[in-house]
């Protein structure tokens, strides 16, 4: 169930009812979640859910389950599973046919979508893209062609390097930093992410972090080089992006307007007709 990504006042009737007729609150930081029970003065028993222990406890609360017990999922913040622990548990319970009952409400990426100013008739959810600057680009590379808005979470020690990375990838494109949604010190920077990029290297930018990232103003594949093989490109994606072969091809393909298989065939073509003038 949904809880709120900072301001108390954002959770629902619905959810308060949970939580106070729940046998037990599994949630991600205990602490945490004992701050929003005390101020809706709701006491039931907490017990600890997060990505250290989901292994072992996930198991245990299906066997509490199995015996009755009605037990609330919640995050930090926000939805359970969307950046967050939880999935296991779900995915244990629809095993077991123990029923699943989404209690929905506050969520980061759509409140911040919503104030962004951003194309949001489509949009994509990346989540947290990896840490490590190589495996960050090289998930980038994979979404230079996305023309839909694109929604990332990411951490304020990151975020400059993030939007960094961002601009030299996928271009100068419109974009959104919303920070510390619904808190007191809420914020968005909105323009290029060339001016948010310089507003960081001004005013670095704290707390939780919700960057979103709009359409090039070019349609997808325009400026790739059509004089260009296909077998060359993919060599080329291999060796800047670091991709394997397979994940080369499929974006070579989504640039050219191709299926997998149709591009896979040209470029077995391609590489059949430099042979044959090898020789």
């Amino acid at each position: 169930m949904a809880t709120p990504i900072g301001n108390l006042e954002d959770i629902t009737l619905r959810a308060l009812r949970v939580l106070r007729e729940a046998d037990q609150i599994a949630a991600e930081d205990t602490r945490h979640t004992q701050k929003l029970l005390t101020h809706y003065e709701i006491s039931r028993p907490l017990v600890s859910y997060h990505e250290h222990n989901e292994v072992t406890r996930a198991p245990e609360l299906i066997v509490a389950l199995e015996q009755g017990a009605k037990i609330a999922l919640v995050s930090d913040a926000g939805m359970p599973l969307v950046s967050d622990p939880g999935h296991r548990l779900v995915a244990l319970c629809v095993r077991h046919r123990i029923p699943v009952v989404p209690v929905p409400g506050a969520s980061a990426a759509l409140t911040a979508l919503a104030a962004s100013g951003l194309p949001n008739e489509e949009f994509l959810f990346v989540g947290f893209l990896p840490q490590r600057s190589g495996e960050r680009r090289r998930a980038l590379e994979r979404l230079r062609i996305e023309d839909r808005t694109l929604i990332l979470y990411e951490a304020p020690h990151r975020i400059a390097e993030c939007v960094a990375d961002a601009r030299e990838i996928l271009g100068d494109r419109p974009a959104c930093l919303a920070r510390e949604l619904t808190k007191v010190h809420e914020e968005f920077r909105r323009g290029l992410l060339s001016e948010i990029e310089e507003t960081l290297r001004e005013r670095p930018a704290k707390g939780e972090i919700t960057l979103l990232i709009g359409a090039s103003e070019a349609k997808a594949g325009a400026g790739v080089d059509s004089s260009q093989g296909l077998a060359e490109r993919v060599e080329e994606l291999m060796r800047q992006a670091k991709l394997d072969r397979k994940e080369a091809l499929k974006l070579a393909a989504k640039e050219r307007g191709l299926t997998r298989r149709e591009a896979y065939e040209r470029v077995v073509e391609e590489k059949g007709h430099a042979e044959e003038e090898a020789k």
